[in-house]
């Protein structure tokens, strides 16, 4: 096991089975239809590039960035939005691909910001939820795993930039992140 992980808890086998289970429902739900995919960087970029990887229709991408963690292992409620869409998506069906749901505070700003831009759709695809941790209720229509609240690294999701090559989904040691 890596140096500051507690344990496993989701391994890149049960992720990999999960995300080709989420493609293809996301792939019927769409048939007929051009989706455009909205990557949430930095830690849905893995997720992002094997779910697209297992669909069966065509797709466009792009991606924001927004922050609203820093250095912390806590959300501290103030978002920024640190890259923005390409593209415009009014009239268009889009699925914001997001590595974590946490307190639900980011992805319903993202989820106003959107929906101000006139989209046909707008969806979310979410590799984990922690539904313990919800202070703003957040639709995630594709939900890949309900988590217990732990701090979790690995397949895109850092803390402070690291572990995010890693290809099994970790429990972080605390005294990794409480210093």
């Amino acid at each position: 096991m890596h140096p500051g992980m507690e344990r496993v808890l989701l391994s890149k086998d049960e992720i990999e089975d999960r995300v080709k289970e989420l493609a293809r429902a996301i792939s019927e739900d769409y048939q007929g239809k051009e989706l455009l995919l909205v990557g949430i960087l930095k830690g849905a970029a893995v997720f992002l590039a094997d779910l697209m990887r297992h669909m069966s229709i065509d797709v466009r991408i792009d991606f924001m960035a927004v922050s609203s963690y820093g250095a912390s292992s806590k959300s501290t409620g103030v978002v920024r939005i640190l890259k923005d869409l390409e593209q415009s998506i009014e009239g268009r069906h889009v699925l914001v691909v997001e590595d974590i749901v946490d307190t639900g505070l980011t992805l319903n700003y993202l989820l106003e910001i959107l929906r101000a831009r006139d989209p046909a759709s707008v969806r979310i695809c979410a590799l984990l939820d922690k539904p313990s941790r919800r202070e703003i209720e957040v639709p995630v229509d594709y939900k890949g795993f309900a988590i217990p609240d732990e701090f979790v690294v690995g397949y895109g999701l850092d803390f402070n930039e690291k572990y995010r090559h890693l290809p099994d989904i970790y429990v972080l040691k605390k005294e990794v992140y409480q210093g």
